[in-house]
């Protein structure tokens, strides 16, 4: 892969991560009125919002980490499809929000990391991909 594309995929990785650092910190820490609303029509109870929100930052945090992005990934798979399900139970048509955000937590570390692009296209172990 050349340069750009690596370069494109930090850029994408460092968005969508910092989006969901962002969105962490807000369930964390700020939990405003519409925050605490939205949750209630959502069927969460106001004591689990910090809880969601740790782990958005947990899972976002390892993701921007070169070493541990892998780890990040799956963490924010899980984390984004938990989102989805939620958005989808009670019929609210914005889940394509959370599942947009997946593809490009993925797209990001497709684009950075040749490892991912091993193992997606199928290519050997140890051979270089063209």
């Amino acid at each position: 892969m050349s340069n750009t594309t690596i370069w494109l995929g930090r850029i994408l990785s460092g968005v969508t991560g910092l989006f969901v650092l962002s969105s962490g910190v807000n369930l964390t820490f700020v939990q405003s009125a519409d925050l605490r609303e939205g949750f209630a029509r959502f069927g969460y109870p106001p004591e689990v919002i910090p809880w969601i929100g740790v782990a958005a930052l947990i899972s976002a945090g390892l993701y921007l980490v070169p070493r541990s992005s892998i780890l990040g990934a799956v963490l924010l798979t899980g984390y984004l499809g938990g989102a989805v399900a939620t958005h989808v139970r009670v019929k609210d048509p914005t889940f394509l929000a959370p599942l947009l955000i997946g593809v490009l937590v993925w797209a990001g570390l497709f684009l950075r990391d040749g490892r991912i692009r091993q193992i997606l296209l199928l290519a050997p172990v140890g051979k270089p991909m063209v």
